[in-house]
């Protein structure tokens, strides 16, 4: 059973035309997917889509073997599909490093200790402790990067769904983040403009143009199509 099975997706946003138009594609477990495409193309809108942020026009979004149509159909969905955003600062709003990690399995119901472990657990693997007490708005870019990942990995998800990660990173920071994204078990989506990047983590790739997922064709004999 795919983890997530998208059919026929089309939207649009008020006054332009369909950036996804019968768009498909399905997640199976242990996949990591790159998706590629022009700026516009709908890329990021897909990732929203995935989890409820949007709802298409018309078409189907199967998650974990379940049809999601309403508003309560995707709260699951959240919980299982970590969306990390383009910009960081979109998902950063606690004082501190700890503190924003926190956020995720206090609202689940932890008590501050048992969130406080899960975040040391969390920052220990991803070898990010240097950051527990930091003040969040004074991380460099890169810096703000890995802390979204480990904010969404506290959650436990099932897929991860990375619009751009490697954005704002240096080249140490990037050769960190791709070093924790090659050893997670968990399934993911990934928008990325970057093909350095995608030849080291993606396992299959689609590219999004006139807003359908179509397989790439590389311009040479084990290419990555560059974007």
């Amino acid at each position: 059973m795919a983890l997530f099975d998208l059919s026929g997706i089309r939207f649009g946003y008020p006054g332009h035309p369909p950036v996804l138009d019968d768009a498909c594609f399905s997640l199976d477990l242990g996949e990591r997917l790159c998706v590629t495409g022009h700026n516009g193309a709908g890329k990021s809108t897909l990732l929203k889509i995935m989890v409820g942020l949007l709802k298409p026009t018309s078409g189907s979004v199967v998650a974990f073997g379940v049809e999601r149509t309403e508003e309560k159909d995707f709260q699951e969905v959240r919980r299982r599909a970590g969306l990390v955003f383009q910009d960081a600062d979109d998902q950063l709003f606690c004082p501190t490093v700890a503190e924003d990690i926190a956020f995720g399995p206090l609202n689940l119901g932890k008590s501050r200790d048992e969130a406080l472990s899960i975040v040391e657990d969390v920052l220990t693997r991803l070898d990010l402790m240097r950051f527990r007490d930091r003040v969040t708005h004074r991380l460099s870019g890169g810096e703000k990067r890995l802390v979204t990942l480990a904010s969404v990995l506290v959650m436990e998800p099932d897929v991860l769904l990375l619009d751009e990660p490697t954005n704002a990173l240096d080249e140490m920071n990037e050769a960190r983040l791709t070093e924790i994204l090659q050893s997670l078990p968990q399934a993911m989506v990934i928008v990325s403009h970057d093909p350095h990047f995608r030849r080291k983590i993606a396992t299959r790739r689609l590219h999004l143009t006139d807003g359908r997922l179509v397989e790439p064709e590389p311009t040479c004999r084990n290419a990555d199509p560059v974007t």
